[in-house]
């Protein structure tokens, strides 16, 4: 995977592993963080929660039609998304939940597991 315009997975996929910066899926490892869609997985070019906003997510709400909800791993660190970020996925009727990053990865894989329209926003940790 090369970067979050470049190369990417054409497909979803569980995560495998995660940690030391990076993460494993579908036979594949990547280091940094991951924005993983309902259709692809792409590199994502945030490494800390303040650097998430609408156009870090912007894949998202271009996929809007096709996900319910977007779960958002913020690493180690407990990150609340402010309330303007908030308005903007409530009105694409997208439902967002904040989390660590390993929380984030164990419901994303049960979630995609039950073939739900979800996207995860996953802050690679070391």
């Amino acid at each position: 995977m090369d970067d979050e315009n470049g190369l990417h997975l054409p497909r979803s996929a569980q995560i495998e592993a995660y940690g030391n910066g990076g993460f494993r899926f579908d036979e594949m490892s990547h280091r940094g963080s991951l924005l993983c869609l309902p259709n692809a997985i792409w590199a994502w070019a945030v490494s800390d929660p303040s650097q998430i906003d609408r156009h870090s997510l912007v894949k998202v709400l271009e996929n809007a039609s096709g996900i319910d909800s977007l779960l958002i791993g913020t690493g180690t660190e407990v990150w609340l998304p402010p309330a303007e970020l908030r308005e903007t996925f409530r009105k694409a009727m997208i439902g967002i939940d904040a989390m660590q990053t390993g929380a984030a990865v164990r419901t994303y894989n049960i979630m995609i597991g039950e073939r739900r329209k979800v996207a995860a926003a996953l802050i690679a940790v070391p």
